[in-house]
């Protein structure tokens, strides 16, 4: 039988609402040029806010590892590791980090101004591979792991409903605004309040779990805790 201490359990459901927040925090203070900024303009916001860009940046790069963490946790306390479900939730994992480390490389590379074309350029490098969260990356994690959680008595199975709803809506924006150069701020929104709400939701459920748990046992895969 998997366990996972509960100690571990904690420290998972911790790195998940640490890693939200931070996720949270960048997108606040790296809001980017205006809308239909010339190239001049985009060099010269880069060099006024370089040091919230660069902050945006690592907070960017460094909350999605946190965020991982807690779903693998996931995946390990559904006992799914051995199960094409949780490989899967492993793949979207290691896809959505890739899409989100080649976006920070666009924001790092606004900061640049040798060549001149530089700021320009990562900003459209910005603007495609956001594309790629829509069309790839967030669909490979949220539906595997919406059908972890169904499979398993780990979260409340609403959440696993939710998981699939907004896998299939990440995939249909991902077809609607595929003709766009730039991703509409609006889905842009919509599409990292919602999973941030969610990633709250299930941190918060995963952590009362299991300061509720007792000390001395591990909290068991959802085989152990629903008898098959």
């Amino acid at each position: 039988m998997r366990m996972l201490t509960r100690t571990a359990a904690v420290w998972a459901a911790v790195s998940g609402l640490v890693g939200t927040c931070l996720l949270g925090i960048s997108f606040a203070i790296n809001t980017g040029p205006p809308a239909g900024a010339s190239a001049a303009q985009v060099t010269a916001f880069g060099q006024q806010h370089q040091d919230a860009i660069l902050w945006g940046s690592w907070l960017q790069a460094v909350g999605p590892v946190l965020i991982v963490v807690f779903a693998l946790a996931i995946v390990f306390l559904a006992g799914a590791t051995t199960r094409l479900a949780g490989w899967m939730t492993l793949f979207g994992a290691a896809t959505l980090m890739a899409v989100s480390l080649i976006e920070i490389t666009g924001y790092i590379g606004t900061v640049h101004t040798s060549p001149a074309t530089m700021p320009g350029t990562s900003l459209a490098l910005i603007h495609s591979v956001q594309h790629l969260w829509f069309i790839t990356a967030a669909p490979a994690l949220w539906l595997p792991l919406g059908l972890v959680i169904l499979g398993s008595g780990v979260l409340p199975r609403f959440l696993g409903y939710l998981a699939l709803v907004l896998a299939a809506g990440y995939a249909l924006a991902g077809v609607v605004t595929l003709f766009d150069l730039t991703v509409p701020s609006a889905v842009q929104i919509f599409a990292g309040v919602v999973p941030a709400l969610w990633w709250l939701a299930a941190a918060g459920t995963l952590l009362i779990r299991a300061r509720q748990a007792p000390s001395t046992a591990g909290l068991p895969s959802a085989a152990a805790a629903t008898g098959h």
